[in-house]
């Protein structure tokens, strides 16, 4: 459900949509990438809070936020549980969909350890539009050196939320704001 933003999101818009949820490019850059944000993820298993810091990865943080204000994650299912990894965010529920675009790397300097939020890629591919995943524990070895991740945030609040989501879990809200 598309959702108009307002206050000091109110830029933050999609671009065109092309179909249900797919857009015609990603957004253009609405945020202050000085800035460190918060997003409070409701979901049918509770909620889950990520730090974002713009700097470390600012396309894709204001990629997430986005697509949050705008509702594109509501009603959205976590497809994918494993024992050190939930990922969510595809419309199509089955780790296939994703906005009918893709980001640019921004790999960084982020430990992928326990809490890490990153977005998704399919193997060989390009980083997704919106699938992204929350680590449970580290990122069993071997770590991912030279295929990148967007590592764009960290869990602050809800570890425990992470280890209980279970594929079909729906992501109710998104509530986003800047620090």
């Amino acid at each position: 459900t598309a959702v108009q933003p307002t206050g000091a999101f109110a830029k933050c818009i999609a671009a065109a949509r092309t179909g249900p949820h797919t857009f015609a490019a990603p957004p253009k850059l609405c945020i202050d990438t000085r800035k460190t944000y918060l997003a409070k993820i409701n979901t049918t298993a509770g909620e889950i809070d990520i730090v974002m810091p713009a700097s470390k990865a600012p396309t894709t943080v204001n990629n997430f936020i986005v697509l949050a204000l705008n509702g594109y994650y509501t009603g959205l299912t976590f497809h994918r549980s494993v024992s050190w990894v939930v990922q969510g965010g595809d419309p199509q529920g089955d780790g296939t969909g994703g906005p009918g675009y893709t980001l640019p790397d921004e790999s960084n300097d982020q430990p992928w350890t326990a809490d890490a939020v990153g977005m998704a890629r399919n193997p060989g591919g390009a980083i997704n539009g919106s699938q992204f995943f929350i680590l449970k524990t580290d990122w069993p070895p071997p770590q991912p050196v030279g295929i990148p991740f967007n590592h764009f945030g960290t869990v602050l609040g809800g570890t425990q939320i992470i280890s209980a989501l279970k594929p079909g879990d729906r992501i109710l809200t998104i509530a986003i704001s800047a620090q």
